[in-house]
């Protein structure tokens, strides 16, 4: 498929960890194939994390895992089954698998509205059920959503993905309240448009819904309230990861941290 996308700047190293040494602890990264997620679990393991590397797809899985001598985990997240398969013993959750769909409300598919409910809000629900007793009983838990600008804002024709980030909001922030005596954070992390195989999907359905060019797309609708005239790269997006689960955050809890680019101030 043609890019539309413009030439990525000089980005952060993808192994980058900015000094945080996370030897000895156990990440689990949803998403973990492509994009954010395939980032993060390789800034992780960069900072020495052992890391699980969880995918729908099996290949992209596999893939990771064994960039970062981890071990991959094939599993729908919309699958409560699924969900329960995965790994309990972690220190670190990521949370950052997702997935879009544009339409106007009255012409939103139901089904897909769930489908993006279960996979970007009661996945990262029960996962947290599953992994929050193993990060209560050692002391020592960081939990990061990769939410979105759109976790604080919204726009047209983006109900589903705006309603599931709005609710990891509110889960991270929960989740922040009740960790806090048990020496675990949760944040979220809201980027603006990332470069990912998600955001190319996006470029082609805006297209369609705005009759418009996907170059026009790029300039006009993706990048029009961002200050910074670029897309962030997804290891941009992981340094913060790594930075939150570092030694010095550990009073940082409950918030949600921008990299839009100044989409919010705009």
């Amino acid at each position: 498929m043609t890019s539309f996308l413009p030439p990525p700047p000089a980005a952060p190293p993808a192994s980058r960890s900015d000094g945080v040494d996370l030897g000895g602890r156990v990440a689990l990264v949803t998403g973990a194939g492509s994009g954010i997620g395939r980032a993060c679990a390789i800034a992780l393991a960069a900072a020495g994390a052992t890391v699980h590397a969880v995918d729908i797809d099996a290949e992209s899985a596999a893939a990771t895992a064994a960039a970062v001598g981890g071990r991959a985990h094939t599993a729908d997240l919309a699958d409560p089954a699924a969900v329960a398969s995965l790994p309990s013993a972690v220190d670190i959750l990521v949370n950052s698998a997702g997935l879009q769909h544009v339409a106007p409300l009255h012409e939103f598919p139901p089904e897909r509205f769930t489908l993006i409910q279960q996979v970007m809000v009661t996945a990262p629900f029960l996962l947290l059920r599953r992994t929050l007793p193993h990060m209560y009983a050692g002391g020592w838990g960081r939990v990061v959503n990769i939410s979105s600008v759109h976790g604080l804002r919204a726009s047209a024709y983006k109900s589903a993905y705006v309603a599931a980030k709005h609710g990891l909001e509110g889960l991270s922030k929960v989740t922040a309240l009740e960790g806090a005596p048990y020496g675990v954070t949760s944040n979220c992390v809201n980027p603006g448009y990332v470069r990912t195989p998600l955001v190319e999907g996006q470029i082609r359905d805006q297209a369609a819904a705005h009759g418009i060019s996907p170059d026009d797309v790029v300039s006009e609708v993706l990048l029009t309230r961002s200050a910074i005239k670029r897309l962030i790269e997804p290891e941009e997006v992981a340094a913060a990861v790594v930075w939150l689960c570092g030694p010095h955050t550990g009073y940082l809890t409950g918030a949600s941290l921008p990299l839009d680019g100044g989409w919010g101030a705009n």
